[in-house]
């Protein structure tokens, strides 16, 4: 099948985060995968796609301080001091901060105390090699902190100009209040696509009555509905999808058999499993702006192909009766992990 390609020559459409946040491009590169969880990654290529990323006119590049335990953020800026001048100038970064590590690269807990929050920004601006960060946020509300708190630091960044805008993410509707209760919030980011739709019944209606955008990540589900995640892969060492409900067992093939269903609507739409995911992402609404997570050029080109694709009424609910809600095999995380989302209590 011919993948349709991104615009050539053409900007980027943009939107907004939210009405306080800034504009950026349509979609926004996550670069998780190009340091941790997802296995080996090689960093050549991987500077190479932020760096074709930047020249197709993304702007939005998000990143963690535990990616890798600072490596991404060090990638980013090694691809940013080698970018043009002009692409480097448009990049915005929206960093997480808060998840503990230990030396094995286990997860013990998050840290959202105002004195850690400084903490941890003075390193991702020394690692990122910036005097700021666009947007700022905890990666998981911390149980023992109060998210007030941890909002009030941030905006104390904001004032001192060292933080550009407050994010939140994986927060849910009450959590969201509160927050914006304090300072203005730009976005909030949340795992959001067609086997992922929680958000749909509370949050995302409180998001949008406050003015707050949002940044969806996880669109293709970790690649489990990205059209190339076959049903005899075998999932590395280091891979965390290994330990992914939906990608065990029986759960794995009925969310499979999602997929085959979705190729179905894709094909006859003439484009790929991939782009018609992306493309539902981004008919969710102008406040909705999906993060991919490409490590390669030829991935993220797809993925931009999905800004050409649009959906009318019928391809929507072809997709939909392909796709249901509450179709998927399995919870989003392991059950630990599942514990620390605010978004699902």
């Amino acid at each position: 099948m011919t993948t349709t390609t991104p615009r050539t020559g053409r900007p980027l459409p943009t939107r907004s985060l939210g009405t306080t946040g800034p504009e950026v491009s349509a979609l926004g590169l996550g670069c998780m995968g190009m340091s941790a969880l997802y296995g080996e990654a090689d960093r050549a290529e991987s500077i190479a796609t932020i760096h074709a990323a930047l020249d197709a006119g993304v702007t939005l590049l998000d990143t963690g301080d535990f990616y890798g335990m600072g490596h991404n953020e060090l990638l980013i800026n090694e691809a940013l001091r080698t970018a043009p001048a002009a692409a480097r100038d448009q990049a915005l970064t929206s960093v997480k901060f808060g998840a503990l590590r230990t030396v094995e690269g286990g997860f013990t807990g998050y840290d959202g105390r105002p004195a850690a929050v400084k903490n941890f920004a003075a390193y991702s601006l020394q690692r990122l090699g910036t005097d700021h960060i666009d947007i700022y946020r905890i990666a998981r509300v911390d149980p023992d902190v109060p998210i007030e708190e941890t909002v009030g630091a941030i905006a104390e960044l904001v004032e001192s100009g060292h933080v550009r805008h407050i994010g939140l993410s994986e927060v849910g509707a009450d959590t969201l209040r509160r927050a914006a209760a304090v300072a203005p919030i730009a976005d909030l980011q949340i795992e959001y696509s067609l086997i992922s739709r929680g958000i749909e019944d509370r949050i995302l209606p409180t998001a949008r009555e406050l003015g707050i955008g949002v940044t969806a990540y996880g669109v293709l589900s970790r690649g489990l509905i990205s059209g190339h995640f076959t049903r005899e892969r075998t999932l590395g060492a280091g891979d965390f999808r290994g330990m992914s409900p939906r990608f065990q067992g029986d759960n794995l093939q009925r969310n499979l058999d999602l997929v085959d269903r979705l190729r179905d609507v894709a094909e006859t739409k003439g484009v790929t499993v991939a782009q018609i995911a992306i493309a539902w992402a981004l008919s969710r609404g102008e406040d909705v702006v999906p993060l991919i997570g490409a490590r390669r050029r030829d991935r993220l080109a797809e993925a931009l192909g999905a800004l050409e694709v649009t959906l009318d009424a019928a391809d929507l609910a072809a997709i939909e009766e392909a796709v249901p809600a509450g179709a998927a095999a399995g919870a989003r995380y392991p059950e630990a992990q599942m514990a620390h989302l605010d978004s699902e209590h």
